[in-house]
């Protein structure tokens, strides 16, 4: 809408003008005043013009409910009638007037008789009376029921009658189909009559504003107004053609929206023909404050402003939208309430997008969809009521990632290598992870699926990547028991990383898991991990006497002489179990183990597997003041040794070793891995006797 007078007075002068202001001039004056030649008297057509202003007349008669629409088209035709014949009868007078008065008696006219009375002196005849001969002449050939009292007389007449004929028909074919328009009601002004009485009875029913009431009554005209944009007008063309139609009415103004800043084309393309054009007057109101917004609006033209409510109902204007900018983003977005209340400034076209559309987009086109939500946080630097929400437009880009990611994590659970590569390559990036940190390499080792195991280390994946619970896809694939991922995962270099591996391993003998057992002895970890007792899976296999366990076990390279907390061995626990078959399968693994170390002692190896011990040089009921740092030792074989070794440390001469309870130890059996020790020396020892 334009309102500068200056410009309209320029259009109209580029327009209209000349011809309204031709016909305004007083030409029946400047007819006489040339010496009434018959070259000026023909200028007096140009008023014809000023038709035009009568057919906008009824126009706007047709459209006021106030006046009965039948009796408003019914005096348009027969003003429409009475117009065409009033008009040929003019020129049947004037055909008869420019020939010589010698041969007025050859016109239609001028050898005209009804009755007694002559028309041959038709000049000296009273005006209306010439007039209504000739309306008379002019009805009866349009209606083609002439008596053959009139008829034509020269060439010229029977040239006109003829083309006056053939307009005929064509005016009485428009005549008729606008009365059978009347009768079965189906023109688009009597609908919007209709819809306008409907809305009228609504309104007075439910006693509204005379504010809102304008509001829907130049809402429903703009929209009569504007009916070239519905989508009807379409609907019989191919959807191929109106996505067309679509890229090249609407693609200018999307592709310079903010919002949509560096999406791909493709992104765009399938924007645009989702678009539906609308008009709306200054004043109106599109989004309110609070409310769920199902709409996402991109202005072509006019102006609208954002305007906060308060709890007082006072209005501040903090926003405006003009010309490629777009609202309604947030709420759509971020499943929040209408942030503010936008209402139009002047009249505005709109291109609505909505929500379900705009969200079944976002969700394919992956890329675009992070793209949108950076070009708003982007944008809420310069905008205050963008900034205020940061926080939950964060929020959601956090929840689209995470719901990105359990889509990703789902196709390789699923096994679905086209639907999980369709995803990588609209932009999910396969290296993200769940709520509990498992990437879609744990899903699918868990699962078994090779071939996206191997299309996943591929695109870079981290093969050693651990979840919340410790877990690798190395490890899943052995809980998984699936032999061929972990073959391909482990020649690939991936690790277990087990955390306590020999609790772990102890579990496994315990319930008698030799399938986990033997691929995780496979994967290179260590058959002599201890658990927290210092126990190792070939204590539990002796202790519970599962021979195929312990098979397993030594085979990896297990050892009969690791000594637990309490300095016993696989080799005592088979011993003590008395089991002939298990003794005999522990005697040839010591037999097999010594074998291995032929340059060390028996000694030597026994000291390693008991294990180690602390000894401080003092009494342990000694003040506290008194009490000094101790040293590490491993546990030799006898107590004499570890006296001997424990007076070397501390540079002083002691007889006994004591526990934390003051009790002294005699043999070296006795002492566990890990225990607390203490040496006083002689003297230290008789002051405390």
């Amino acid at each position: 809408m334009i309102y500068r007078p200056t410009s309209i007075a320029l259009r109209y002068f580029k327009s209209g003008f000349v011809l309204d202001f031709l016909s305004c001039l007083p030409w029946d004056l400047i007819y006489k005043l040339c010496g009434r030649k018959e070259e000026v008297r023909y200028l007096l057509w140009i008023r014809l013009c000023r038709v035009r202003k009568v057919t906008g007349f009824f126009q706007t008669m047709e459209k006021d409910i106030r006046i009965n629409y039948l009796f408003t088209r019914i005096m348009k035709l027969i003003v429409v009638e009475l117009y065409c014949t009033h008009t040929a009868a003019c020129i049947f007078y004037y055909l008869a007037t420019t020939l010589p008065q010698s041969k007025e008696g050859y016109t239609w006219i001028g050898s005209l008789k009804l009755g007694d009375y002559s028309y041959q002196s038709f000049r000296e005849i009273a005006f209306w009376k010439r007039y209504l001969t000739s309306l008379y002449f002019a009805i009866v050939t349009m209606a083609t029921v002439g008596y053959g009292d009139i008829h034509a007389v020269n060439i010229r007449e029977m040239v006109f009658i003829m083309i006056y004929v053939s307009f005929d028909m064509i005016l009485g074919a428009y005549l008729v189909g606008n009365m059978t328009a009347l009768i079965v009601k189906g023109s688009k002004t009597e609908r919007f009559r209709d819809k306008m009485t409907d809305l009228i009875k609504y309104m007075n029913r439910n006693r509204l504003e005379k504010g809102i009431r304008d509001q829907i009554k130049g809402h429903v005209r703009l929209q009569y107004e504007s009916s070239y944009t519905e989508a009807s007008v379409l609907q019989d063309i191919p959807v191929s053609i109106r996505a067309k139609i679509s890229e090249s009415l609407y693609k200018p103004y999307i592709e310079k929206i903010e919002l949509f800043k560096g999406c791909s084309s493709e992104f765009i393309h399938q924007i645009v023909i989702r678009l539906q054009e609308e008009f709306f007057l200054p004043g109106e109101v599109i989004l309110e404050q609070g409310t769920a917004v199902d709409q996402l609006y991109f202005v072509c033209h006019g102006l609208l402003e954002g305007v906060g409510i308060g709890e007082d109902g006072t209005e501040e204007t903090f926003s405006r939208f003009g010309l490629n900018s777009s609202f309604g983003e947030i709420a759509i977005l971020c499943n929040l309430p209408q942030p503010f209340t936008v209402r139009v400034c002047d009249l505005c076209r709109l291109l609505q997008l909505d929500k379900q559309s705009f969200t079944n987009i976002l969700e394919i086109f992956f890329v675009d969809a992070r793209t949108v939500l950076r070009n708003l946080l982007e944008d809420g630097a310069n905008r205050t009521w963008i900034k205020q929400l940061e926080s939950d437009i964060t929020l959601h880009i956090g929840r689209q990632e995470s719901e990105l990611a359990l889509k990703v994590n789902s196709a390789a659970s699923d096994g679905d290598l086209l639907h999980l590569k369709g995803l990588i390559r609209a932009g999910a990036d396969p290296k993200k992870t769940d709520y509990d940190g498992r990437s879609p390499l744990h899903i699918a080792a868990s699962r078994g699926h090779v071939d996206i195991v191997g299309f996943l280390i591929q695109e870079g994946v981290d093969i050693n990547a651990t979840d919340k619970y410790g877990s690798t896809p190395l490890l899943e694939a052995i809980k998984g028991k699936h032999d061929s991922v972990v073959s391909l995962l482990f020649n690939k270099g991936a690790k277990l990383a087990l955390d306590d591996a020999g609790s772990q391993l102890c579990e496994a003998v315990s319930r008698g898991d030799s399938g986990f057992l033997k691929r995780v002895l496979s994967c290179g970890v260590d058959p002599n991990s201890r658990d927290y007792d210092h126990r190792t899976p070939l204590h539990i296999a002796a202790c519970e006497g599962l021979y195929s366990m312990a098979e397993v076990l030594l085979e990896a390279g297990a050892s009969v002489f690791t000594a637990d907390r309490w300095g016993t061995t696989p080799l005592d626990e088979a011993r003590k179990r008395g089991s002939s078959s298990f003794i005999k399968l522990f005697e040839k693994a010591k037999s097999e183990e010594l074998l291995k170390f032929p340059d060390r002692s028996l000694d030597v190896r026994d000291k390693i597997h008991r294990g180690r011990c602390t000894i401080f040089p003092f009494h342990p009921w000694c003040p506290a003041d008194e009490r000094r740092e101790g040293v590490v030792m491993w546990i030799p074989q006898t107590m004499k040794e570890l006296i001997k070794s424990a007076e070397q440390e501390f540079k002083c001469s002691g007889s006994c070793i004591l526990s934390e309870e003051g009790g002294k130890i005699f043999d070296v059996d006795l002492i566990f891995d890990g225990q607390r020790l203490y040496m006083p020396a002689n003297a230290d020892l008789k002051n405390i006797k």
